[in-house]
């Protein structure tokens, strides 16, 4: 089952995702006002059973960002070996993973535009998994750190390229453009590791294919990724990490290709859908 924040006419709801529409269950479960409080309380059982008693409640809604209050967003970088080997610095696989902070404001939700800025056209898509965590924990061993997973979800990770660049040691500035990225379009409750170690993340951008690799790829696979986190910071329910891109960002072809109003980007991850979203300009 899918589980989605979503507004319809004029109000915010989550529920659940079908083919015919979303079930609200958000008026049924007031001691959980969000889907973020949802997983925090561990609830993700309650909305499946709370869903399969309920009938489609709207046919036309606009989706939220997954999680739009969710307090803590860490990303890993340059995670996939040919990644690395993008940069041409000659450097070999790195010891410890690249990690940033991104910041709720920064997402908007499935089938709404990204937004280009006025400052720069440099907009680049980087397509990942996302992974939401249901149970908090510090040191967390790699033998248990899928139990610390609650949902996954998909994330294109918006960047303003020359705006990484913009000081000497940190990316934070070119990584949080006001709806620069998405997170959606739902949460898919996390169940079996397959759902990871067999995932495919596909990047499409007007229906042609920019990035196309397998999880188990990553330098540091998901489990290091929740340990080594862990070690310096208590994970809570409700953060996301979004796990690292494969290589084909825009700003590694040649010549580079930034995204323009007008196109189309497509994010799609094994098992859990397809995140979809248009670009367009900032307006005044």
């Amino acid at each position: 089952m899918k589980f989605a924040s979503y507004s319809a006419a004029g109000l915010a709801f989550y529920g659940a995702a079908t083919d015919d529409g979303m079930i609200a269950l958000s008026p049924d479960l007031p001691q959980w006002p969000t889907l973020l409080d949802v997983v925090r309380a561990g609830g993700l059982d309650q909305l499946i059973v709370t869903a399969e008693s309920r009938s489609v409640t709207h046919t036309d809604v606009q989706y939220d960002m997954v999680l739009p209050n969710a307090r803590r967003i860490l990303c890993v970088g340059v995670n996939f070996p040919d990644r690395n080997a993008e940069y041409k610095d000659g450097s070999e696989q790195p010891k410890y993973m690249s990690l940033f902070p991104r910041f709720a404001s920064g997402f908007t939700g499935h089938n709404r535009p990204l937004i280009r800025p006025p400052e720069s056209h440099m907009l680049d898509y980087e397509g990942e998994v996302a992974i939401v965590i249901g149970k908090g924990g510090r040191r967390i061993a790699q033998a248990d750190a899928y139990d610390h997973i609650a949902a996954l979800t998909i994330c294109n990770e918006g960047t303003i390229r020359d705006w990484v660049r913009h000081a000497k040691f940190n990316v934070t500035q070119g990584k949080n453009w006001d709806n620069s990225g998405a997170i959606g379009p739902w949460l898919v409750p996390f169940r079996d590791p397959a759902q990871l170690d067999d995932a495919r993340i596909t990047t499409r951008v007007n229906g042609d294919v920019r990035q196309d690799d397998v999880l188990s790829r990553m330098m540091h696979p998901i489990r290091r990724e929740i340990e080594y986190i862990s070690t310096f910071m208590t994970l809570e329910p409700g953060d996301i990490i979004v796990t690292g891109t494969p290589t084909g960002s825009g700003a590694r072809l040649d010549p580079p290709q930034f995204l323009k109003p007008g196109d189309v980007v497509e994010v799609e991850v094994t098992g859990i859908g397809i995140l979809r979203n248009t670009i367009e300009d900032e307006q005044p």
